[in-house]
């Protein structure tokens, strides 16, 4: 592992191109966003400085909550186990029935990481996986937000709780490189992954570069790579709730992750863009569990909750961190003072999110 910081700074990319003049690609998510000096690319959490691209939000927190791994929703690894949920700022989507939307888009904690006006909580790879250790959890789970975008903290954190003797859980999109997802295979031990559609323009809405094929090809390929796979689909009504299609996503499963592998079908509850819409129905998420079942996957599970691995209700990252609230909320200025006014970065990728 490299060396890590014990106060917050910058954090090079893992995966960068260094292009001409000044300019760089980032390999860790499939946008592959191009990026000049002084900006970020679409999930806001990577910078360009004279080059290099850097990742703000390494070691910074901006939830943490215990519970069982099947809330994650995992149910076929260690079942029973209790795991330590860490989520920080960023994504590379921008789902309109976002329950997580300060955490996840992030975009004000960001810009003023970007700033260094930041009072979020930074935690070093060791002080993360000592806290799950003093908690008595068996695991880690990487969730809240994408963890692609926070992929080097992910490695690190990972790492280090294999040696302890914790696993890992990472809850993603899959809209994610296939070099992320050779760099996690050695250290991440569950992808818990969206299936949301197979619909191109389910995508398009809310990642327009995304197609369905990328995602399940990331996801087949994590199976590949030794990671234990289980996936989810929450069913949004008018929006990804035809039957034809999630009979499709079963028979994916069925016949690329195999019969046994876990399907996961949660519920809507409105939020944000999509307040306006009913929560989805019981009876349709029975409906696609039992034609899931007729064609032979075996393990369906249905969820009539909250159909998400939402934040909304946690208990202040201080709750569950031994350290004085005073120190852990200091304002976060990168340690090589490299954050000055002309790195505070254009968003260059979007303009009518918010």
């Amino acid at each position: 592992m490299r060396p890590v910081p014990m106060q917050y700074q910058l954090i090079e990319t893992r995966l960068q191109e260094r292009l001409a003049n000044g300019t760089t690609r980032c390999h860790l998510c499939l946008w592959r966003c191009k990026i000049g000096h002084g900006q970020r690319g679409f999930c806001q959490a990577h910078v360009n400085r004279y080059g290099v691209l850097y990742n703000l939000s390494y070691g910074i927190l901006s939830a943490i909550d215990i519970g069982s791994i099947e809330q994650k929703p995992v149910r076929h690894y260690r079942p029973g186990s209790q795991v330590l949920s860490v989520g920080s700022y960023g994504c590379n989507f921008r789902c309109g029935g976002c329950h997580n939307l300060d955490i996840s888009w992030g975009v004000s904690a960001l810009d003023e990481l970007a700033r260094g006006q930041s009072r979020a909580a930074y935690l070093t790879p060791a002080e993360l996986v000592q806290a799950a250790k003093r908690h008595q959890v068996q695991g880690i789970a990487f969730t809240y937000s994408e963890p692609a975008v926070w992929l080097e903290y992910v490695l690190d954190v990972s790492q280090l709780a294999r040696a302890e003797g914790l696993f890992t859980v990472y809850v993603s999109n899959s809209f994610v490189t296939p070099e992320a997802l050779e760099m996690m295979a050695d250290s991440v031990d569950v992808l818990c992954s969206d299936i949301k559609s197979l619909e191109d323009s389910f995508y398009q809405d809310i990642c327009r570069v995304a197609r369905v094929e990328q995602v399940l090809t990331s996801i087949e390929a994590a199976q590949r790579l030794g990671i234990h796979v289980e996936t989810r689909t929450n069913i949004i009504p008018g929006k990804n709730d035809d039957m034809a299609m999630l009979q499709g996503i079963a028979t994916w499963i069925r016949d690329h992750l195999g019969a046994d592998s876990p399907w996961h079908i949660t519920r809507f509850f409105p939020a944000f863009k999509l307040r306006h819409l009913q929560e989805t129905p019981e009876e349709i998420l029975w409906r696609a569990h039992d034609q899931a079942r007729s064609i032979g996957l075996r393990n369906v599970y249905v969820y009539s909750g909250k159909g998400c691995d939402c934040a909304e209700e946690n208990l202040p990252v201080a709750e569950f961190l031994a350290a004085d609230p005073d120190q852990l909320y200091t304002v976060k200025r990168c340690a090589s003072d490299c954050c000055n006014e002309d790195g505070v970065l254009l968003k260059k990728y979007e303009n009518s999110d918010s």
